[in-house]
């Protein structure tokens, strides 16, 4: 899970800026329960996601960060509870196409995509689909070049100029995330959902990452689960520790690396981080 929770937050973590407690909860969950034939993977979870905020799911293995997630953006349907946007939107019993059309839109801890196809094609498909072209195979590729400067920019915005002609398959892991993250952003979320960002990547990477979310972010809210401990304290402004399905603890990553609650969740035994 990288740096455990009491690792160094970095020069990156002071000089966030988290937004005031006054911001407006863009995203809120009340009460998510998520029953596997009895078992409870997601148990009486209340969230609230500060607009503008870059907030993390974190816990150890098990916890229910991902079954939260797809409760949140549709994959999965609660057993019982509410997840509201913009506090006026209900999205339970909503599509994922339908929650995305709303705004909320999500990367996933396993990257998928078309291997000949290039990431300029990936991007200008991901940008057709809302006007319906996306879905109109029979048409000529001429159709999809309104989408082709808009799709650079995209490209250009995630790391990817000069990569844009390459098939997708020969991209390296870290670049194949970076991908992703332009088709999530070319839905033009108001809250962007990131499963694991930086899983599976070298070192290089993962600071690539880190700086892409910054500068992804503004304009924008990001949710995002994260094993990386030392990602989560140079992005979030506020963290959700989960454990067993439950909230355990949530606040500024400086209040909780050092909860004796967090740090037994994570090492078993608050005695181990002394």
């Amino acid at each position: 899970m990288g740096a455990g929770p009491t690792g160094p937050a970095g020069p990156a973590a002071e000089a966030a800026s988290p937004p005031g407690p006054a911001a407006a909860p863009v995203l809120r969950a009340r009460g998510l329960v998520r029953e596997f034939r009895g078992f409870r993977a997601v148990d009486g979870v209340d969230l609230d996601v500060a607009e503008g905020s870059v907030h993390a799911l974190v816990g150890p293995n098990g916890a229910g960060k991902t079954t939260l997630f797809n409760l949140l953006t549709g994959f999965l349907k609660p057993t019982a509870g509410s997840v509201v946007i913009e506090g006026r939107r209900e999205l339970v019993g909503r599509s994922p196409e339908a929650i995305s059309r709303l705004g909320v839109a999500r990367s996933f801890q396993i990257t998928t995509l078309f291997t000949d196809l290039t990431p300029q094609q990936h991007v200008e498909l991901a940008l057709a689909g809302p006007t319906g072209l996306g879905w109109r195979f029979w048409r000529s590729d001429r159709a999809l070049t309104r989408f082709a400067a808009a799709a650079t920019e995209l490209l250009a915005r995630v790391g990817l100029a000069g990569h844009g002609g390459v098939p997708a398959g020969s991209l390296s892991y870290g670049r194949k995330r970076a991908l992703e993250l332009a088709l999530a952003l070319a839905m033009d979320p108001k809250v962007l959902l990131l499963d694991e960002p930086t899983a599976g990547m070298g070192v290089e990477d993962v600071d690539r990452t880190i700086e892409l979310v910054r500068t992804i972010r503004a304009g924008r809210t990001v949710v995002m689960v994260e094993h990386n401990m030392n990602v989560v304290a140079s992005l979030a402004d506020r963290v959700t520790v989960l454990q067993h399905g439950r909230v355990l603890v949530e606040g500024a990553y400086a209040e909780i690396r050092h909860d004796p609650r967090v740090i037994t969740a994570y090492l078993g035994d608050s005695d181990a981080a002394r």
